[in-house]
């Protein structure tokens, strides 16, 4: 039986960042049950940061995290964000939800239609009622941004134990006993970091689970608009979110925006929502959808609320939650690994207490 003070279940970007936070004055493991960390949503994201991105706990979390991931000491030499801005473009049927996004935002420039077609030629600029743009919205290095908080966690004295699913979680004299494949792992304090499985993971340890529903994104790699240069493109999306597309090393990765619920799973690209979805891509658009080089999906969790769910269960003690980032989890990472490390060792963490009260699991008490 392996003993620590910390087990982290769930090695995506949320559980590998926040053990490497811990790890600095905790020893740690992290079990992930595939076979490699950030197999599931992390390795599937858009990896994109937007500061506007999310309801107003998410916003003041972005706030933070952007000096993290500018600044990743210990992860990175160098910023894990580089330029790549925004576009958001609004029909005449899609003002309103516009309007009511730009009342929220802060560093949005207003558009007109030409400037928008300006940025990505391969717009209908006809069918723009209106468009405005972020331009501090930045791509993420996701790779060397978990790379860099697994080796951080290790050169703490943190370990990561991949192929370790979790199949029992028992309570022992004050312990955690976590039983994944033939090994037993024994902490007082669990981390729950299992993205869609999180409610799962709850039930093991019969904690009253969150509730927290995995819905499914899908997205395609198409080939570049045939004599246009994508590299220097703006993500751009419909107001209402109906698609939105992004460059990709050269070529157009192109998302439905689906959110169709599902069971937790290796997810996979639904050929009828792709298809609706380039349908809708395709109607913005000058460029023919002629050829899908790639798909895939991920599973972004959300509770009820869309906020993340930070913090010590209130009737387990020895329970804490990292869980419900939804399409958030990537961009948050850095600043809710700091948040987890600090509630936990009882130190002032890195944002307001209103934040970490909307974090709180005992919002979902009834």
């Amino acid at each position: 039986m392996t003993p620590s003070e910390v087990i982290v279940i769930g090695g995506g970007i949320a559980g590998v960042s926040a053990g490497a936070e811990l790890a600095a004055e905790m020893s740690v493991t992290v079990l992930e049950g595939e076979r490699q960390i950030g197999y599931h949503s992390t390795g599937r994201s858009a990896a994109i940061f937007i500061r506007n991105y999310g309801n107003a706990t998410l916003r003041a979390l972005n706030a933070v995290s952007a000096g993290l991931m500018e600044r990743p000491e210990g992860v990175s030499d160098n910023s894990l964000l580089s330029p790549r801005g925004e576009m958001m473009l609004a029909t005449e049927e899609e003002l309103a939800t516009l309007e009511d996004y730009c009342a929220e935002a802060q560093g949005l420039e207003r558009l007109s239609a030409a400037q928008a077609a300006e940025l990505v030629p391969i717009l209908r600029p006809e069918l723009i009622a209106a468009a405005v743009i972020e331009w501090d919205a930045q791509d993420i290095d996701v790779d060397r941004m978990l790379n860099g908080y697994a080796r951080l966690l290790r050169r703490r004295g943190g370990r990561i134990e991949t192929g370790a699913q979790v199949t029992e979680i028992r309570r022992d004299g004050g312990q955690w006993v976590v039983t994944a494949g033939t090994q037993e792992y024994r902490a007082p304090l669990i981390v729950n970091a299992a993205g869609a499985w999180a409610a799962q993971v709850a039930t093991l340890a019969g904690v009253r689970p969150i509730p927290m529903h995995p819905l499914r994104r899908s997205a395609a790699i198409l080939p570049a608009p045939e004599d246009h240069d994508v590299s220097r493109w703006p993500l751009f999306v419909s107001a209402s979110e109906q698609w939105y597309a992004k460059p990709e090393a050269g070529k157009l990765m192109v998302s439905p925006a689906d959110e169709d619920p599902v069971e937790p799973h290796d997810a996979w690209a639904d050929d009828m929502v792709l298809a609706e979805g380039l349908h809708r891509f395709e109607q913005a658009v000058t460029m023919p959808v002629t050829r899908v080089e790639h798909t895939w999906a991920g599973l972004r969790s959300f509770t009820p609320d869309r906020t993340p769910v930070v913090g010590h269960d209130p009737d387990q003690p020895g329970f804490f939650w990292l869980a419900g980032q939804g399409g958030y989890g990537v961009q948050t990472a850095p600043v809710l690994a700091r948040v987890t490390a600090r509630l936990v060792t009882d130190m002032a963490p890195p944002v307001s207490e209103t934040v970490i009260g909307a974090l709180s699991p005992a919002r979902f008490q009834s």
